[in-house]
């Protein structure tokens, strides 16, 4: 599509929000993915000045214990007979949302049996629809736009702290955006920078253990007005170094409440978590420069409901 609606032109959908379904089609598996076309992504590509390389993946053990607790820490174990020239290797207890990922828009619905674009739970267990491998297939790849929270607020005077449940409003944002001297264009990647994936690895583990039993983790503040504010800037995605992109734990009041079932059950957002977005932010604080190349590649696992990032920030 070459112009999207307003979210306040969107059709409201029963428990809170509204729905995009439909509009790329009714049998539509991409969502806001849709965006990155062939014209986004080579402008983006004109974004690379320097060849510089910034990946966006944390080690895939980074997170232990893991934030969500029916997640798991991968187990790496070399193949190798002695006194051969050969190595293999194998992962076991390999959670692919543990590290750095992409959720599916099969990893959560606007409410039961009702997924992204009207698929029902069947339709997503079954690999038909919103699995990651419909992204695998497509490719992601666009421009990204780098808002430095922790740098943004810490200037005006508002840090804060990085291991609690601290929200970012839309206006904390835009000032955030402002600093940057960006402009939203359609399909951006947003890359949200918080601190917490870098603060999380360099604590204790009785730190970390804590932080899990409360899972008490910084991001955006959910509501209407942030659904409202990320429809109408017409990003493709939002990723992040935090938990769940939003602040949690959430509240279940309706379905803006806990915006995963709104930016992923009704929008089709794809949404990244626990990128490791540090070395980027701290490069573009040096240099003024808050828009990169996005380039990543989602695992091809038919009918897989997340992946690991595989992402590369280039400027």
């Amino acid at each position: 599509m070459s112009e999207l609606p307003s979210y306040d032109e969107l059709p409201a959908a029963p428990e809170g929000g509204r729905s995009a379904w439909g509009l790329f089609g009714a049998d539509d598996n991409l969502g806001l993915v849709n965006l990155l076309t062939e014209a986004r992504v080579l402008e983006a590509s004109r974004l690379v000045r320097r060849g510089a390389l910034f990946p966006l993946d944390a080690p895939l053990d980074a997170f232990s214990p893991p934030i969500a607790g029916s997640r798991g820490v991968p187990r790496h174990r070399v193949l190798h007979t002695p006194g051969t020239i050969g190595f293999d290797d194998v992962y076991d207890n390999f959670f692919p949302q543990a590290s750095s990922q992409w959720d599916s828009l099969g990893h959560v619905g606007y409410s039961a049996d009702a997924f992204y674009n009207g698929a029902s739970e069947d339709d997503v267990s079954s690999g038909r629809r919103n699995t990651i491998d419909h992204w695998s297939r497509h490719g992601i790849a666009g421009r990204g736009v780098v808002i430095d929270m922790e740098r943004a607020l810490a200037e005006a005077g508002r840090p804060y702290e990085i291991g609690s449940s601290a929200t970012f409003t839309v206006e904390d944002v835009e000032l955030a955006r402002e600093r940057s001297g960006v402009e939203f264009r359609s399909g951006d990647i947003l890359i949200l920078h918080t601190g917490f994936a870098a603060w999380y690895v360099d604590q204790p583990m009785r730190t970390r253990t804590e932080l899990v039993r409360a899972m008490t983790t910084p991001g955006l503040k959910a509501g209407e007005e942030m659904c409202r504010y990320l429809w109408d800037a017409h990003v493709a995605a939002v990723v992040t170094d935090t938990f769940a992109v939003e602040s949690f734990p959430p509240s279940f009041s309706d379905a803006t409440g806990f915006m995963h079932r709104v930016l992923i059950g009704q929008f089709g957002m794809a949404l990244g978590e626990l990128w490791w977005t540090r070395d980027l932010a701290a490069d573009c604080a040096a240099d003024g420069v808050y828009e990169v190349f996005l380039v990543s590649a989602p695992l091809h696992g038919r009918g897989g409901i997340g992946s690991s990032a595989n992402a590369l920030a280039i400027k």
